[in-house]
């Protein structure tokens, strides 16, 4: 069950306005004491630890705490809609009262909840107890505007009004209209801000910790099988084109050496087969090396190396590039083959006759921008290449963002962490 505050118009509705109130009121009457009882006997349970009355009572006091924060949880979600999971770590049921101890002060959720009550005690009695301040305090204003002020002969303060006669007891009654009026908006604002103050204190984080877990094991087996699948093309790549070529020189050097005597003229032939072949496989062989990290990426850094890409590029391209330094290597060396993937899609894909590419690096980050002017529709996945530069992008905590309504333009940002 949620907390009901809006009606089917939007508008916050009395009834919600009330049960905000009344449970605000309960959770106040509650937390101060319970908090201020808990705290206490805590503080004074693990300080008897050394004299080994603790031993015993600390087991007790820390699950009558645990039980305490529990009830907190359930209140969260049933009445703010804000869910708190507890992350204690189990306990043998055989423990002794030592291991008990110990294990429960090992525990960090222990000592969340510790550091829980005093914030409870203060800051939450507060957030929990101002709806039914805001809903209440406005009926003394209008008590007094209706003569509750002659109770009080020598004056009576109504919040900053002070109240002295009829008039000043109407303004009173103004200023409770206004409390009321603010009331109508804040009260369930106000019991939702106390549960998820609740929240930032007793939470785990489990929820991020988790879809952090996540996305690293993610990106590690991306990383990996695309590690895999590039030593795959590498492999295929010298077998089919360098490895044959410089096989077929092999073979053309036997046959020249053999006709070197007999048939000088075709030995000439040969040799001239055997440079042609050479040439093309040291061609090829650079442009292998070109396709593992560009030589010009490792002398000249990413800046030069997106120029020398831009110039090989069928459709206009400009670069703008405003690096202060020079970032990690496989930082360079993942951008470049990002931004390469995204300059061949727009080539491809886009129908562009313009391309502007922007590199720079603001707060932390190294971010390259690739705008075209084509047709858009560019999306993440659909076979666009762009959920690979994701998956690239992700091994390094990187991120790719595309705005590409219909009809154009295209931009694709992506940002990656660097020193």
């Amino acid at each position: 069950m949620t907390m009901d505050t809006k009606n089917g118009s939007g508008r916050t509705t009395g009834r919600g306005i009330g049960l905000a109130a009344v449970r605000g009121l309960a959770l106040a009457l509650v937390s101060l004491p319970g908090a201020v009882l808990c705290f206490c006997l805590s503080l004074v349970s693990i300080a008897l630890i050394p004299i080994g009355v603790g031993i015993v009572t600390t087991p007790y006091v820390l699950t009558g705490v645990r039980a305490f924060a529990d009830a907190r949880r359930v209140l969260a979600a049933e009445w703010g809609g804000v869910r708190i999971p507890p992350a204690y770590r189990p306990l043998p049921k055989d423990a002794n009262p030592w291991a008990r101890t110990f294990g429960m002060l090992r525990d960090p959720a222990t000592w969340r909840d510790l550091r829980w009550l005093p914030v409870d005690m203060t800051a939450g009695f507060v957030t929990a107890l101002l709806p039914a301040v805001l809903l209440l305090y406005p009926l003394e204003g209008f008590a007094l505007a209706l003569g509750l002020w002659r109770v009080f002969p020598d004056g009576y303060w109504y919040g900053f009004v002070p109240v002295t006669g009829q008039a000043s007891a109407f303004g009173a009654a103004a200023l409770g209209l206004v409390l009321l009026f603010l009331a109508h908006f804040l009260t369930p604002r106000l019991l939702g801000v106390h549960f998820r103050l609740t929240r930032a204190v007793l939470g785990s984080n489990q929820g991020e910790l988790a879809e952090r877990v996540r996305v690293l094991t993610e990106t590690r087996r991306d990383a990996v099988d695309t590690s895999a699948a590039e030593l795959r093309r590498i492999e295929r790549d010298l077998h089919d084109g360098a490895q044959a070529r410089l096989v077929a020189v092999g073979m053309d050097l036997g046959t020249i050496e053999a006709l070197l005597d007999k048939d000088p003229a075709r030995a000439k032939e040969l040799i001239a087969q055997a440079r042609k072949s050479s040439v093309e496989a040291l061609t090829e062989l650079r442009e292998l090396v070109r396709g593992i990290h560009p030589p010009v990426l490792a002398e000249r850094g990413l800046g030069d190396a997106v120029r020398a890409l831009a110039l090989r590029l069928p459709v206009a391209t400009e670069v703008s590039v405003d690096l202060p330094g020079r970032a990690e290597a496989p930082v360079e060396s993942a951008a470049y083959f990002a931004v390469s993937e995204v300059l061949t899609n727009a080539v491809k894909h886009a129908g562009a006759d313009r391309i502007w590419v922007d590199l720079h690096r603001a707060d932390g980050m190294l971010r390259a921008t690739v705008t075209d002017n084509g047709k858009g529709g560019a999306v993440i996945g659909a076979g666009s290449g762009l959920a690979g530069v994701e998956r690239r992008l992700g091994t390094f905590d990187g991120v790719l963002a595309v705005s590409s309504p219909a009809g154009g333009p295209t931009m694709v940002t992506l940002e990656i962490p660097c020193a």
